[in-house]
């Protein structure tokens, strides 16, 4: 399930966001990964800083439609292959798109990444949460486990 949002003028001209409530219906980055290409798609790729703020109107829009959106993270297309150099300063440098993008745009929380065994992206969504050293923690990205639930 989830919302479908299409615009005719954009590259990626539709995006659909699952945001599930019931934690038990959250999954981790490879199962939301096969469901995207289950469905014709592939985790968002973001490339560029004016489509990151389409996301997060899309987002805003969501959380104000009344469905009671509360803290949960989503993920995106972003993720790093192997760890050999996961502790390395070349860490960021390792994270690529699921779906082949070779854009370099990031929106990196404060921090972030951290690598080490965290090796697959979530935007933030944490209305709740108070604010950290980047500010709230609301759109920016962080790595996260894999077998993570969101």
């Amino acid at each position: 399930s989830g919302q479908k949002v299409c615009y005719g003028t954009l590259k990626h001209s539709c995006y659909k966001l699952a945001y599930f409530q019931d934690l038990s219906r959250r999954v981790g980055f490879q199962e939301a990964r096969q469901a995207c290409e289950i469905d014709g798609g592939a985790l968002l790729s973001l490339e560029s800083e004016a489509e990151q703020q389409l996301i997060e109107n899309m987002l805003q829009n969501l959380t104000k439609s009344g469905s009671g959106i509360s803290d949960g993270d989503f993920w995106i297309g972003l993720w790093r292959s192997g760890d050999g150099l996961a502790t390395s300063s070349a860490c960021p440098d390792l994270y690529q798109w699921a779906d082949g993008s070779m854009s370099l745009f990031r929106n990196w929380y404060t921090d972030e990444p951290s690598c080490g065994s965290e090796a697959c992206v979530v935007m933030y969504h944490q209305p709740t949460a108070n604010p950290g050293l980047g500010g709230p923690y609301l759109y920016q990205w962080n790595d996260d486990r894999c077998n993570m639930k969101h």
